[in-house]
């Protein structure tokens, strides 16, 4: 998803503002500048009714179409199918 840098907060960390996320959000960064968009890579953890939540630490919540998806999810092999 992509974010809005507020602004710097220290040196090496920065506000953003995340679509449709009512709330703060901060991360570690020592170059981008306030105004510039930056993109926020996570897993997802739950898809709810027309959200889904992203694990950026701690988790954010936002309404679906503000994600996209970059890495399609691969359910793991079970131990039966790999023959073991």
């Amino acid at each position: 998803m992509t974010a809005t840098v507020r602004r710097r907060v220290t040196e090496d960390r920065i506000s953003v503002s995340i679509p449709s996320y009512g709330f703060p959000h901060s991360i570690v960064d020592k170059t981008v500048k306030r105004g510039h968009q930056i993109e926020l890579v996570g897993d997802v953890l739950r898809v709810d009714e027309g959200k889904v939540t992203i694990g950026l630490s701690p988790a954010v919540t936002v309404d679906i179409d503000k994600v996209r998806l970059v890495t399609s999810y691969v359910p793991p092999e079970s131990e039966d199918a790999a023959g073991g």
